[in-house]
């Protein structure tokens, strides 16, 4: 049986780092809403408790059923997540006038397995203004800060830890250390989380699931579904079909190169061109989130009208993330945006989800598509989001707005390629924004579009940051997109990080 590590989400913004450090040291884990009942976490190797915004004492603030602490599963609690165990098992939680954020010193006053090989004083990163005042019965405090008496306290006993700081970020040096020795020391939990083993228990899965029927897979080329594709048909061969949707939103020559690769690799393919029919239903909407529904809703409508000539169809292969799951919005989680495969998904469809890579972050997929015999040119492929060019235009959509960001988007990341050898990029493109300015061409006044580069480092996609791109290069690419793509009159390059910005701009 698969251990798991559960995070219960309090609203924090590391939620997701803290399970990318889980993961990292082999441990599988997943993130749920704080409010999930006690019986649906019994299985659960151990609990973490997040951090987040709130007080405790807040109205409404998020708080978690205190009966898992009776089930014997190891917890730690993080900032909030601390001051909220604190409260539960009798402690006192008050607000301070001195408040602690960034870079702390902590103190260790007792050696504890959570401390294990972790030197005293260390660096941590510290985010909070209540602190625990009053510790509670049968606990002990492990660690202290100057303004903080509090900084870590346990009951060992009952296997309960908690830090008032944030062991999941690169700001704590010895943070890694901290997590590790909860999962291994107290946890007792085993590194079985690699590539290998999520390829075996996934094609067991699949196939049991399947049996003998057949399966269609929504592919678009990047390496998402591709991923998905690949180890749907190791797991049950000729069953599966994939379909490939020409929305009308691709980038230059994609469509060609999608049809080229994957019929060469031996899966049947079905390539559907339903350019007109998005453009059509495109028409006039400005809304992102509008389009990313009605693309969503398009795309399974024709993967129903294809099921159906199929034959006896039950089951949709789609490429859907742990990050598009999260960003979608659950629990505590706010909807950041609906990704097309997730929150843009009709309540009516009638296939059934197929979703093998729903539990992965990007650098995982990339690690298992290797597994899989995939190659790098593939694997490392840029992500290209499901909504396509749609939602890198600002505003609606018109052919011409596609024409202009189709071949500014060719020029960009051409130029981009060239002066990224250490493969820093991990994502880049134009955006055709809905502002115009004002400019000269000749003699002449020209009122032409403002055209935005986007260029972002990053590992999972949950965080990012922008690319200090060489001012060469981007004289170049502002040079060729006013002389080469008409209607191009201005050229920006966005300097955004995620957060709190996103990477795509709508």
């Amino acid at each position: 049986m698969r251990q798991t590590v559960v995070i219960l989400d309090f609203g924090a913004q590391y939620s997701q780092l803290i399970a990318r450090r889980i993961r990292e040291l082999g441990v599988y884990c997943e993130i749920l809403p704080a409010n999930t009942a006690p019986a649906a976490l019994a299985e659960a190797t151990a609990i973490i408790l997040s951090g987040g915004p709130a007080s405790i004492y807040d109205p409404g603030a998020p708080r978690c059923d205190p009966a898992i602490f009776a089930q014997g599963i190891p917890v730690l609690g993080i900032c909030y997540g601390l001051q909220l165990l604190a409260s539960f098992l009798g402690g006192k939680v008050e607000a301070t006038s001195v408040a602690e954020y960034g870079k702390t010193q902590l103190r260790l006053n007792q050696r504890d397995a959570l401390f294990k090989g972790v030197s005293s004083p260390f660096i941590a990163w510290m985010s909070h203004r209540d602190l625990v005042t009053e510790l509670p019965s049968g606990c002990k405090v492990l660690a202290s800060s100057e303004n903080c008496p509090v900084a870590s306290f346990a009951c060992p006993e009952r296997k309960l830890y908690a830090v008032q700081f944030h062991p999941e970020v690169t700001h704590t040096p010895q943070g890694g250390k901290i997590l590790e020795n909860f999962l291994f020391e107290i946890a007792g939990c085993r590194p079985t989380w690699t590539p290998k083993s999520f390829v075996e228990e996934y094609t067991a899965r699949i196939r049991r699931q399947v049996g003998d029927r057949q399966v269609i897979c929504a592919l678009s080329g990047g390496v998402d579904s591709a991923v998905a594709a690949t180890l749907v048909h190791k797991a049950i061969g000729q069953q599966l079909t994939c379909i490939f949707v020409d929305h009308g939103l691709l980038r230059k020559h994609e469509a060609e190169e999608v049809s080229e690769t994957f019929r060469k690799r031996g899966i049947k393919l079905l390539t559907i061109d339903a350019s007109e029919r998005f453009l059509a239903k495109l028409a006039d909407v400005s809304d992102p989130e509008q389009k990313r529904k009605i693309i969503g809703g398009e795309f399974i409508r024709i993967f129903e009208e294809e099921a159906r000539k199929i034959g006896d169809i039950q089951f949709l292969v789609q490429g859907t993330l742990y990050p598009d799951v999260i960003e979608s919005g659950n629990g505590n989680a706010a909807t950041i945006k609906s990704h097309h495969n997730v929150g843009g998904l009709p309540p009516d469809m009638k296939l059934k989800l197929l979703e093998p890579l729903r539990e992965l972050f990007k650098d995982e997929v990339r690690k298992v598509g290797l597994e899989l015999g995939l190659p790098p040119q593939l694997v490392y492929r840029q992500p290209f989001p499901g909504p396509g060019l749609a939602v890198r235009i600002v505003g609606s959509i018109t052919r011409e707005k596609l024409a202009i960001v189709r071949e500014a988007d060719a020029i960009v990341r051409e130029e981009l390629a060239k002066s990224d050898p250490e493969g820093q990029i991990w994502q880049c493109f134009a955006v055709l924004t809905n502002t115009r300015a004002v400019g000269v061409r000749g003699d002449a006044r020209t009122y032409d579009y403002v055209v935005a580069v986007r260029a972002v480092s990053s590992s999972d996609g949950m965080t990012a940051d922008w690319v200090q791109v060489p001012y060469e290069t981007l004289a170049t690419i502002s040079n060729r997109l006013m002389n080469e793509v008409e209607h191009v009159g201005r050229v920006v390059y966005d300097i955004s990080s995620k957060p709190p910005g996103t990477i795509e701009w709508e």
